[in-house]
C-alpha cells in the first residue's frame, strides 16, 4: 500500500481495524435513477454513477449485476454495483451554472473522477462479524427535498470536508462550505449499519436499514431489535474540484455559490443512491478477511482499465452548458412554487403532468 493511502486510512477511521477501500471511476453522468424513478427517462435531476456498466433505466432486481455487466469502473473486479449521487455546480454571479468536476482521491490520482468507497466489517477493541448484503439488496440514504439542518440531522453521517490540502480529514460540517476550499470539497456519504434481516428493499429504500441505537458504527454501538444485524459500513468519499472557482468576485450576492443538481444550495439534501452488485460471495470473504486496499482474497484490475471501462448516456442532453442551466433553473423555480405558492406549478410546462 502507498504510504500516503495508509496515512489517509489513518486520519478516516483511527479506530476501525480494516478499511476495504478503493477507486471506482467515473461510468456516466446523465439523467437516470432506477431506485427512486425506476423507468423513467429523464429522471427529475442529474446523478453521477461509477461500478458495472450494467447501470439502465430500471435495474431490475431480478436481473443481479454481476450477471449484466461486462466491466465495472472499480479497482476491484468482482464489484459490479452502482453507487451514485447528484451532480455538483457553480452558480455564476451572472446566473450562470456550471458544472464542478471531479477529481481522484489520495492514492488514486490517476483515476477519472468518480469516487472511493469503503465497506468497514466492524470497529471498536473485539472483533464481530459482518454480513454482507445480499443479491438484490439496495439502498438510499439522504433526501434530496431536505434545507435545513433540523431535517438533515435524521441522517447522522452526510457531511462536507472543506480541503485544505489533499489529506483534510476534520472539520467536516452538515452544510455546504461557505468560505473558497483551497484543494475542493469532499462530499461524505455513510450509510447506515443495521439490516432487519429480511427485506432486501424497501417503498423508501431506507425502512429495511437502521442506525445504532447509540453512537455511531464506528463507536460500536448495538443494532435495534427491528434491525438485529449487522451489515459494513458502506461510505462514500466525492472530491469536487471547486479550485476553479475559488475568486469570490464571480460568487453571488447571496453568498454560497455551490448547488447540487436537484436544486439545493444548502447542502442539507445530499444523498447517495447503491445497488449491490459483488460477484458471489467476494464481499463477504473481504470482510470475513479484514482486507484494506491490498486483498489477496479478491480479483483486482488497474486504475487504469477501470477508466476504460464506461457507459454511453442513454439519456442525450448537454450536462455542462446551456441544456444544464436552464433544466437547474426550472428545478429551482420548482422548489419555490411548492414552497410559497402549489397553485403556481400550472404554470410550468409538465409539471401539472408529473414530468419534466
Amino acid at each position: 500500500m502507498h504510504w500516503s493511502s495508509l496515512a489517509n486510512l489513518a486520519l478516516i477511521a483511527p479506530g476501525a481495524h480494516a478499511l476495504l477501500r478503493f477507486s471506482c471511476s467515473q461510468l456516466v453522468v446523465e439523467r437516470l435513477d432506477p431506485l427512486v424513478n425506476p423507468g423513467v427517462a429523464p429522471s427529475p435531476h442529474l446523478h453521477q454513477v461509477v461500478g458495472g456498466n450494467a447501470f439502465n433505466i430500471t435495474m431490475d432486481p431480478s436481473s443481479p449485476p454481476p450477471t449484466q455487466a461486462t466491466c465495472t469502473t472499480c479497482t476491484f473486479a468482482d464489484d459490479f454495483s452502482n453507487y451514485w449521487t447528484a451532480v455538483l455546480y457553480f452558480k455564476a454571479k451572472n446566473g450562470s451554472y456550471h458544472r464542478v468536476p471531479q477529481k481522484p482521491n489520495v492514492g488514486f490520482e490517476q483515476a477519472n473522477g468518480g469516487m472511493t468507497i469503503y465497506y468497514t466489517p466492524y470497529t471498536g477493541n473485539t472483533k464481530s462479524s459482518v454480513t454482507a448484503f445480499r443479491p438484490g439488496f439496495r439502498m438510499l440514504i439522504g433526501q434530496q427535498q431536505y434545507r435545513t439542518k433540523a431535517e438533515a440531522s435524521r441522517f447522522r453521517q452526510l457531511t462536507y470536508t472543506c480541503l485544505k490540502d489533499a489529506m483534510t480529514r476534520t472539520g467536516e460540517t452538515m452544510d455546504m462550505p461557505t468560505q473558497p476550499c483551497p484543494v475542493g470539497i469532499m462530499a461524505n456519504i455513510r450509510f447506515p449499519t443495521c439490516w432487519d434481516g429480511k427485506n432486501l428493499d424497501s417503498p423508501d429504500h431506507m425502512s429495511h436499514v437502521a442506525y445504532p441505537t447509540s453512537g455511531t458504527f464506528e463507536s460500536g454501538g448495538p443494532c435495534p431489535d427491528s434491525h438485529p444485524v449487522k451489515i459494513p459500513q458502506l461510505f462514500y468519499e466525492v472530491v469536487w474540484d471547486t479550485t476553479k472557482f475559488n475568486d469570490k468576485s464571480l460568487w453571488p450576492a447571496t453568498g454560497q455559490p455551490f448547488v447540487w443538481s436537484q436544486g439545493d444550495q444548502t447542502g442539507f439534501g445530499a444523498h447517495g443512491d447503491y445497488v449491490f452488485g459483488w460477484k458471489d460471495n467476494a464481499l463477504q470473504k473481504a470482510m470475513d478477511t479484514n482486507c484494506n486496499i491490498n486483498c489477496p482474497q479478491l480479483k483486482t484490475q488497474s486504475i487504469a482499465q477501470g477508466n476504460k471501462c464506461t457507459r454511453q448516456a442513454q439519456v442525450k442532453e448537454e450536462v455542462d452548458g446551456c441544456e444544464s442551466s436552464r433544466h437547474l433553473l426550472y428545478i429551482m423555480e420548482v422548489v419555490r412554487l411548492l414552497t410559497e405558492d402549489v397553485t403556481g406549478l400550472d404554470s410550468l410546462p409538465g409539471v401539472a403532468m408529473g414530468g419534466m
